[in-house]
Parts: C-alpha cells; structure tokens; sequence
C-alpha cells in the first residue's frame, strides 16, 4: 500500500495543531513579582552591602556596566567589584518606572531612577543619581536573577 506524501503531511499538521501550548504568562502578577524583586535588592544592599545584594541577585553568568563602559562579568566580578572600600558605607534608593515582562514570562527589564549615597572614611557623603536597566531571567528554580545591570 503507497503512503500519499500529502496525506502524511496534513495527518502531521493536523497533530501539531492540536499539541497544548504553553499558557499564557500572567503580565501583571509577574510585573509585581519583579516589583518585589527590585525592592528586596534595594533593601538587601541597605541592610547587608552592596556585595551581598549584588552577588546575591546576580545570575552566575551577570555583566553589569559601569563607567566608560566598563564591564563587570560574572557574579564573583560583580562581588569583588562592589567589596571595594568606596561601597562598605553606601546606600541606595531606587524604584523601577517601568517594567515590562516577555510573553512566556521568562525574562523582564525594568528602568527608573536611582540615588546613591557614598560616605567615605572621614564621614563626607556624596549622592550620586542617574537612571538604572535591568534585564532580569527567571531561573529554573523560579528565582528571578539580574542579567544585565
């Protein structure tokens, strides 16, 4: 008995058409999940320092960009960058002004404001502020961890 290749292929389309898809990602909950997320990596570097919160939040694999597009690579990079004296009395503030979420709920970016506040060894405090981005991945445990900063 001969197969008809067409017949094969609609038979096939037919079954692909019919597999589950992946559902739909809840973009708000997932927007305030990373709402969260920002506050508690702003609390945590208040709390505990800037090497903890950064390596802390950072996905092993994590670049942050600094000044003259200096690149940090990596969450021991990233630890030991911010482990430098200038940090050990920092603080910081930010909040994200927008957050957007991909559509199969796996990545985000957020953007806002943000105000750093250096006190050095004689207790001089200097602010800094600027705008932040942050591309965050949903890790295979659920945990949402910075890519790119």
């Amino acid at each position: 008995m001969k197969t008809n290749p067409f017949l094969l292929f609609l038979g096939l389309a037919l079954l692909a058409s019919c597999s589950p898809s992946k559902p739909a990602a809840d973009v708000a909950q997932l927007k305030e999940e990373i709402r969260q997320v920002e506050k508690a990596f702003m609390d945590q570097l208040n709390a505990e320092g800037a090497a903890t919160a950064f390596a802390g939040f950072a996905a092993e694999d994590a670049v942050i960009k600094r000044d003259n597009d200096t690149l940090i690579l990596g969450r021991e990079a990233i630890r030991s960058f911010y482990s430098a004296p200038v940090y050990q009395k920092a603080s910081a503030t930010w909040a994200p002004d927008f957050i957007d979420v991909s559509a199969d709920g796996s990545m985000a970016y957020t953007y806002g404001k943000y105000q750093w506040i250096i006190t050095d060894s004689n207790e001089t405090r200097d602010t800094f502020q600027g705008v932040f981005h942050t591309v965050w991945k949903k890790m295979a445990s659920g945990e949402w961890k910075y890519v790119w900063d």
